[in-house]
């Protein structure tokens, strides 16, 4: 019998530290109450998660763990998981290490050292289809995309007027909600803009959409 009730979010947290494992299934039902939580402490482990569980709504991961290197499992996740947003929490906290994440498909990076509250902002903007990224991580995505801006295309293939003014809210972390509600128009016709302004800018998601759309707005 339904009940009408939102199914709990499903969240996986992927970290070899027990005590910062046990910190963050503090933190995320802060976030989302009532959310079902997984864990795993290595990459094997993540890979197991996803594939005998599955349908996790967000995925909580550290990049150091067991049996990775580098950006390996963060990869392997997209790939087995490419809807289900990914926000690395880590305790690296270059900048260019941050960009690096972005480009191979998180929604976000928090570094370990953040507040709380950070993270907990963080945790909200990406399950509302926002992204989340420190501003050093910012500068250097930018750096590390000297030639990306959009080539000049036909102007059947230029951002609408409309889509100008999604991209604007996206570029400030807005949410599609959100975007919805300024524009005053569906959440669906907002997805729908978003996903014809990615392929339109040729990036892989919403935060180097917003890198891109700050250059438009400087240029």
């Amino acid at each position: 019998m339904e009940t009408g009730e939102p199914a709990a979010r499903r969240v996986l947290i992927a970290d070899d530290h027990p005590l910062y494992r046990e910190a963050l299934r503090a933190i995320v039902p802060q976030a989302f109450p009532g959310a079902d939580i997984r864990e795993a402490a290595s990459s094997a482990e993540v890979a197991t998660q996803l594939q005998e569980v599955g349908g996790f709504d967000l995925i909580v991961l550290d990049l150091k763990l067991p049996g990775a290197t580098g950006l390996s499992c963060l990869r392997q996740t997209r790939e087995a998981a490419p809807l289900t947003p990914v926000i690395v929490v880590s305790a690296n906290d270059d900048p260019a290490t941050m960009s690096e994440v972005v480009i191979a498909g998180a929604a976000g990076y928090v570094p370990k050292a953040a507040p709380r509250q950070v993270l907990l902002d963080a945790l909200r903007a990406i399950m509302g289809g926002g992204t989340y990224l420190p501003a050093a991580a910012v500068v250097a995505l930018r750096a590390a995309r000297p030639g990306a801006s959009p080539a000049p295309a036909a102007p059947t293939q230029e951002l609408t007027a409309r889509q100008m003014r999604v991209l604007k809210l996206l570029a400030q972390g807005l949410s599609n909600k959100r975007i919805a509600r300024e524009l005053e128009i569906s959440e669906i016709t907002v997805k729908a803009h978003v996903s014809l302004i990615l392929k339109k800018l040729n990036v892989a998601n919403r935060v180097q959409a917003a890198i891109e759309a700050r250059k438009l707005l400087e240029g």
